[in-house]
């Protein structure tokens, strides 16, 4: 490694070439299996015996062989028996099937058998006079990864010289880890560790001499994989990779250990790790949550919080009426449904985009739909001047026909008017449409073809006031009636063979309702207009059957009644 720290040993995963090695891992002891069954007392008793009569350790003639366990035979023929081969001693290698052989190996009783290896010798846990406990005001420089109970003992230690350091990381939910570091390159890279950990041999104070081997204990820890990762990359030659392997949530993780134990190169790898790569949700999620509740140097951080939060926050809602304005003035008429779609998902009220959005600005809104109000009337009014020719309406000014650039002022509208109902501000866009006398005399000239134009915004108004989605006063609901219901019966066969996503049974539903909502004698008024037109035109006429007869049976079968009585 880098900087002269010694080396780990061990295979690098994937079979690469050999890395370095720090330091080594292991969670636990070998548990014990059915299959590692010490020998009887006395069999082992009688082969130690035999051992320590041999000059040559146990290898003499003549030596009095064990009596045979009928276990031995077993292990023949077990799935295990080539696993539990390597315990010298326990099993006859001669009993192993070599590759290809069908028939086990005669076992020849004048050869001598070999002798089990001696079992290691039981780990001694270190007396409480060794065990020097961390002061509180130490470890109280570790956060929530780690407890403040922090214990460093000395051992003996019989393995690589390098390794003169064991890591006990104990968690919350009992999970253990047992690490063999390299105390040098934990304490340059850890400034906790490096005031945790016992003093190397030669530097402490009057060079007592006493063994190689230290040990620090953490208890309380509450992710155990993320502290150990953590610990893994202070030996990580190719840190980046290693990061980029583990994955985004495991690198906050780790982020979040090497703050409360000030890894601070472990804290720089980590965030620019992370800001380099794309998050999902739930990560960035995860990250907001972190830089909360901890508190990060900005130098270094400064990217991470630039992609979490802006650095000037905007009004939303004025961003949303920008994005609206972009909508009605686009010329591709695929690109603007698609925009329409999309705004209309930020708007609705079960979005997940919208939080705690108060409502868009009315007043900006309302100048938009003044722009396509306008913008309506200047083209039919460039139209009807031109020719009142339905063949020649259709000639090119600037880039598209005049039916086109009049069709998608119509649907700029009926989709203004629909952001306007779900935000319950619409009640001004009514008003607005029943005063355009000047759209009203137009209609009366324009061809059948660009005049059922005007009379979608109607339908969109109408079923707004069916439904009760829109409030308007009496004087304003007689002044819509009178300005648009007859546009609306002349229309109406255009509305059905060229509907571009009206729905016609609604509206005509709708239709009577709202027109069940004026006072009875301008109700009479409404629906003789509509018998006469119904009785001449058929399918050609709105059907306002049903609301007809809700208003006969209140305006004379009742009166009747209540007159008798």
């Amino acid at each position: 490694m880098e900087g002269g720290v010694p080396h780990r040993r061990g295979r690098r995963r994937g079979g690469a070439a050999m890395r370095p090695r720090g330091w080594c891992c292991s969670f636990s002891g070998v548990p014990q299996s059915p299959d590692l069954r010490p020998f009887p007392a006395s069999a082992s008793s009688g082969v130690a015996a035999a051992a320590a009569a041999s000059p040559a350790g146990g290898a003499g003639v003549g030596r009095k062989l064990p009596p045979k366990s009928p276990s031995i035979s077993s292990f023949h023929s077990s799935p295990t028996s080539s696993r539990l081969a390597g315990l010298g001693g326990l099993i006859d290698p001669r009993r192993i099937l070599s590759p290809g052989r069908v028939s086990p190996i005669d076992l020849d009783e004048s050869a001598p058998l070999p002798l089990p290896l001696p079992l290691p010798p039981p780990q001694v846990q270190p007396s409480a006079e060794e065990v020097a406990v961390v002061p509180a005001e130490k470890a109280a420089a570790v956060v929530a990864a780690v407890a403040p109970l922090v214990a460093a003992s000395r051992e003996a230690d019989a393995g690589d010289e390098t390794l003169d350091l064991t890591l006990f990381l104990r968690g919350r939910d009992g999970r253990f880890v047992m690490m063999e570091l390299d105390s040098g390159v934990l304490c340059d890279s850890s400034a906790f560790f490096a005031a945790m950990a016992p003093p190397r041999e030669g530097d402490a104070a009057g060079g007592d001499g006493g063994g190689s081997g230290k040990r620090i204990e953490v208890d309380g820890v509450d992710n155990v994989e993320a502290f150990r990762a953590a610990v893994e990359l202070m030996y990580q030659p190719d840190p980046l990779r290693w990061l980029a392997a583990a994955g985004v949530s495991r690198s906050i993780d780790v982020l979040e250990v090497s703050s409360s134990i000030m890894f601070e190169r472990g804290v720089k790898l980590c965030s620019s790790y992370i800001e380099a790569v794309p998050w999902n949700e739930n990560e960035e999620e995860k990250l907001k949550n972190l830089f909360t509740r901890c508190t990060f140097d900005e130098a270094i951080s400064q990217d991470v919080l630039a992609r979490l939060w802006p650095r000037s926050w905007s009004s939303s809602e004025d961003l949303t009426v920008h994005l609206i304005q972009s909508v009605t003035s686009s010329t591709n008429s695929g690109a603007r449904k698609d925009m329409q779609s999309l705004v209309n998902g930020l708007l609705s009220k079960s979005s997940v985009y919208q939080k705690d959005l108060a409502g868009l600005n009315k007043e900006s809104l309302y100048n938009i739909c003044y722009a396509c109000l306008n913008s309506l009337v200047d083209l039919y009014d460039e139209a009807t001047e031109a020719t009142n020719h339905t063949a020649q309406a259709l000639v090119i000014r600037g880039s598209k026909p005049f039916i086109e650039r009049i069709s998608q002022q119509t649907e700029n509208l009926n989709w203004l008017l629909d952001i306007l109902v779900n935000n319950d501000i619409a009640e001004e866009f009514v008003e607005l449409w029943a005063r355009q006398d000047r759209l009203i005399r137009i209609h009366e000239q324009a061809s059948p073809m660009m005049r059922y134009e005007l009379s979608r915004i109607s339908a969109g108004v109408f079923i707004a006031l069916g439904k009760g989605k829109v409030q308007c006063h009496g004087e304003l609901r007689s002044l819509l009636f009178y300005g648009w219901f007859s546009p609306m019966m002349l229309d109406f066969g255009w509305l059905q063979r060229c509907s571009k996503g009206l729905d016609v049974r609604s509206l005509e539903e709708n239709l009577g309702q709202a027109l069940l909502t004026l006072p009875l004698k301008q109700q009479q008024c409404l629906f003789e207009e509509w018998f006469q037109c119904f009785a001449s035109k058929g399918s050609e006429c709105p059907n306002l059957t049903r609301a007809f007869q809700v208003w006969w049976r209140r305006s004379f079968v009742r009166s009747s009644v209540e007159a008798q009585r």
